[in-house]
């Protein structure tokens, strides 16, 4: 998102535009008296946010339900010395599904601290999530937001461009993987398969005009909750034009919603 405040005029439009039920944000920039509740309110959603600072910051609006707000998963570390807790994670239920909002840690460069408070935030989420589905294998859980990794090569514009840096090295993908095999899948990719489909393009170097992405934003569904998907897609669209984030909305549908599913499964190469 980069910053709430900046964009509340355009996060308005994209929900009248778009009609999403839920909506998870991340890197709200916003502490909580300054997050603009009436964006959301005035179009009849409740919303969630969870502030510290200027910076980090997440938040859930929803029009079917807000129950069960949760700040923080068990077991997620801080930053800094002495540790620090960050605003990046808030869950609530929304209509019988626990929607997480996760800002994942960027890792900023190789063998700096916040990389490898990185790679500690991830595992802690995986030990959370596979916990929760040992308890209840029928859970429904959505973990949304920013993950700051490319798990595959193809989930970046060119992977020489990256040599050296973070998003894409094999602690992080590997970390990812353990997160996906403790039982959640990536609701998305299955309808937007192909190299080329990114999620995040940088504001440097005219980035979105030349193609230059990344796919670093997932939607992974626990096991009840993949079998409801009935559609996804990554509106490309709301990246363009002034004063839009460089990331681009990822939209899931599940069948029982209201609306027609965002798309229809596609074979990859097609």
């Amino acid at each position: 998102m980069n910053s709430a405040r900046a964009r509340a005029e355009r996060i308005g439009a994209w929900l009248d535009r778009s009609d999403v039920d839920v909506l998870a944000m991340q890197e709200t920039k916003a502490r909580d008296h300054q997050f603009p509740e009436s964006v959301f309110t005035d179009r009849g959603y409740e919303v969630a946010h969870h502030g510290l600072s200027q910076w980090n910051g997440v938040a859930i609006a929803s029009r079917v339900g807000l129950e069960d707000v949760r700040i923080g998963f068990p077991g997620q570390p801080g930053f800094g010395e002495p540790e620090e807790a960050e605003a990046r994670a808030i869950a609530a239920t929304c209509g019988g599904v626990q929607v997480w909002s996760l800002y994942v840690p960027n890792g900023r460069e190789i063998d700096h601290p916040h990389y490898f408070y990185k790679l500690r935030w991830l595992q802690a989420l995986r030990e959370a999530g596979a916990a929760r589905l040992a308890e209840d294998p029928d859970a429904r859980i959505a973990y949304v937001g920013d993950f700051n990794i490319a798990p595959e090569d193809e989930d970046v514009w060119d992977m020489d461009a990256f040599d050296g840096l973070t998003h894409v090295t094999p602690p992080e993908r590997a970390v990812f993987t353990e997160l996906v095999e403790a039982g959640f899948t990536d609701a998305v990719r299955p309808y937007t398969p192909g190299p080329g489909v990114y999620t995040y393009w940088d504001y440097k170097g005219l980035a979105f005009p030349k193609r230059r992405g990344m796919r670093i934003d997932f939607v992974l569904a626990s096991p009840a909750l993949g079998a409801r998907v009935s559609g996804a897609g990554i509106d490309r669209e709301e990246r363009k034009g002034k004063g839009a984030s460089d990331h681009a909305p990822v939209i899931v549908g599940l069948d029982g919603a209201s609306g027609e599913p965002v798309a229809k499964p596609k074979e990859s190469g097609k």
